[in-house]
Parts: structure tokens; C-alpha cells; sequence
């Protein structure tokens, strides 16, 4: 796992006074990998340390503010059955940080860098230490986000959007952007790591995308549906998925190339999304959707088949 600068900075935004609960070392059976990390304030959290009563107990200390390093053996302390023993930090934020290649910061050792911490750094600026993270000596320094991470944006925050995030979000080697069109529609609580942005207008939001973006379009619109789609037409995209049925994707195609756009190009645009072979409950179809992002089935116009909406 990474440090993520614009999900800290944008839990900060939107709650104020955060916590961040970051494994840093394990010894034995973890539910979770060094480097999973929750963000926790008042009323909720995004992210995941493994759950269970690790999670839950960290989470309580983090909102009693009991910052610093800890050390919990996860068979006596917690009753988990996994016998292993994981150490954690936990820090405070209250004001944005600035991007960097890495984090770096002292948790009671040394004044000075140690120079393990310093070539550590240096392996990271030179690409070679991409989403790794180091605890000696009292120091803390974590990766930023691998650059390489392939950027997913989800259009949409509705049942099936909350689904396909908390399952994309939790992957190491995915940039996740989640878009809809009020604050108010992200959860308070979500598994994945993500981005939040407002797509008002649609047309200005997606001429930012990457042009190597993955893009699943999921929103409560039709009409907002066909904005998006002819605007990421206009931007060019990796591969555009979009959830509705046979009957809907008809009608789209025919108003997408009666706006201009050549037939071969809308036909890169996959719809209907979601194997209905897993049912039409929204976790279903997430899961079949973040199959095909991570098989690559959804690029090229692939059919995923199953009227989903």
C-alpha cells in the first residue's frame, strides 16, 4: 500500500480533524498487509486495517485520540484467531498536506534522519521503492501513491457506485476518482480508497479524465448517463463501461452518433455492464463489473451481457 495525499487531504476537507491508523509492521498471521490504513473521524471511517476487533478497537482509540505507536497481539489482546502481532501508527491531521514523493516523519526516534529512513527516500525519488513503506528507528516513511497506478473513475454514488468503490478502492494498483454531483451523496463510511469529485459541469469534469482512464459510468440519470458518455468520447478514455440494459445502450448509440460521433468510437463503450448470470443486486453486479476492470473484458466494446437496469 501507499500514502495517499489526496485522500487524506480530502477526508480533511470534508470532516475537519481526521485520524490516520497505518499498519506498520507484523509479526506471525495479519488480517491485513503493512501498509493497509484507515482514516478515522467523528461519525465514520474509509479504508481498512482487516476489520474485526483490531479494527474496531483502533478505530475506538483513534476517536478517543489516542495517537502514537502500539503493539496488539492479536490472539490474546483481541481474541482474533490469526496468532500473529501487528504494530500500528496512529496519527492526527487537521490541515492538508502537500503532495510529495514520500512521507517521512519522526515517531519518538532520533532528532536526527537515520540514514536507512534517508536511503530509503532516495530509492523512492528514484522510482525504485514505488508504494513501500518503512518503521526504523522511531521513523515513519511511507511511498506515495505509485504514479503507475492505473486511474479507474467511477461516475455515480448510488447503491451500485458504493459497491464497485468499496471493492476497486481497496487495490493497491488502482487510482479510484468517484464523481456524482453533490457532497452529500458519498457515504460517511467507505472499504475503498478514493477521490471524491463533483461532476457539475459534466463536459469540463471529464476533460480532465486521463485519456488512459477506466471510466464506469453508474449515475441515476439517463440523460446524465448520455452526457458523460458523449463527452468521454470527446476526451478519449482506456475503456467506458456503462451499466443499463440492451434497450437503453440502443437508444444511446443512436443519439451518440446522431451527435456526431463515428460508430466504430461509440462502439468501444460497453453496455450493458454486469454478468447477469450474478443477479441484479447492486453487490452482485459490482463484483461482476470489478471482474471485468481487472480482466481488461470491458475494453473494445466487449459485452458483459445482463440487463442491469
Amino acid at each position: 500500500m501507499s500514502f495517499d495525499f489526496d485522500q487524506l487531504n480530502a477526508a480533511i476537507a470534508a470532516h475537519g480533524s481526521v485520524v490516520r491508523v497505518v499498519i506498520v509492521d507484523i509479526k506471525g498471521s495479519s488480517p491485513r498487509e503493512v501498509g493497509a490504513s484507515m482514516v478515522v473521524w467523528d461519525g465514520g471511517q474509509q479504508g481498512s486495517i482487516g476489520g474485526g476487533a483490531l479494527e474496531f478497537e483502533a478505530a475506538a482509540a483513534a476517536r478517543a485520540g489516542q495517537l502514537g505507536v502500539s503493539t496488539h497481539a492479536l490472539g490474546p489482546d483481541l481474541g482474533q484467531c490469526c496468532g500473529g502481532a501487528v504494530t500500528l501508527v496512529t496519527e492526527g491531521f487537521d490541515a492538508p498536506l502537500s503532495p510529495a514523493p514520500s512521507f517521512a516523519r519522526n515517531i519518538g526516534g532520533a532528532d536526527d534522519i537515520p540514514g536507512i529512513v534517508a536511503k530509503f527516500q532516495t530509492d523512492i525519488a528514484q522510482g525504485n521503492a514505488l508504494g513501500k513503506l518503512l518503521y526504523r528507528k522511531g521513523w515513519l516513511v511511507e511511498a506515495a501513491q505509485d504514479p503507475k497506478a492505473r486511474p479507474v473513475w467511477v461516475w455515480g454514488a448510488g447503491h451500485v457506485g458504493r459497491e464497485v468503490v468499496d471493492i476497486l478502492g481497496q487495490l493497491p494498483h488502482l487510482r479510484v476518482t468517484w464523481l456524482d454531483y453533490a457532497p452529500d451523496r458519498f457515504p460517511d463510511t467507505a472499504k475503498g480508497h478514493f477521490t471524491a469529485r463533483l461532476y457539475d459541469p459534466v463536459d469540463q469534469t471529464a476533460a480532465d479524465a486521463p485519456q488512459d482512464a477506466q471510466h464506469l459510468i453508474l449515475t441515476h440519470s439517463h440523460e446524465v448517463d448520455l452526457a458523460i458518455c458523449h463527452a468521454l468520447l470527446a476526451r478519449g478514455f482506456a475503456s467506458c463501461g456503462l451499466i443499463g440494459s440492451s434497450t437503453k445502450w440502443a437508444r444511446f448509440r443512436k443519439r451518440l452518433i446522431a451527435l456526431g460521433h463515428a460508430a466504430d468510437r461509440v462502439d468501444r463503450i460497453a453496455c450493458p455492464i454486469g454478468d447477469k448470470s450474478f443477479g441484479k443486486h447492486p453487490a452482485a453486479i459490482a463484483v461482476s463489473v470489478a471482474h471485468a476492470v481487472l480482466s481488461g473484458q470491458e475494453s473494445h466494446g466487449g459485452r458483459l451481457g445482463g440487463d442491469t437496469a
